[in-house]
């Protein structure tokens, strides 16, 4: 296990256990992080688990591909350059620690 912390909308920080193999998406509905809906469980249809990756752990993902970058495209909240949807960050022991950030709005 290792860990993701989210910081909520209040601006509070919720740290978690993650399963490696599990994403950043599924990780907060099961730990019933508020704020990431996933409506779409997970198959980048939907762009409601929009989160901001902290700055210092961007360029340790993987870019994302075409079919994510479209659905950025699509969210409710500011897109930003650390935009992302937390069905595609897939947890590995090499992002133990990741820090994400919840919009105020899916």
């Amino acid at each position: 296990m290792t860990t993701i912390t989210y910081i909520q909308k209040d601006g509070s920080p919720r740290t978690v256990e993650a399963a490696p193999g599990a994403n950043v998406m599924e990780t907060a509905i099961v730990n019933n992080i508020r704020g990431i809906d996933g409506e779409c469980g997970g198959c980048c249809s939907c762009a409601t688990c929009h989160v901001y990756v902290d700055e210092t752990w961007l360029a340790r993902l993987p870019a994302p591909d075409d079919m994510e970058q479209e659905m950025l495209e699509a969210v409710a909240a500011e897109r930003r350059a650390t935009s992302r949807l937390g069905c595609q960050i897939v947890i590995s022991d090499a992002l133990a620690g990741l820090v994400i950030a919840i919009p105020e709005r899916q």
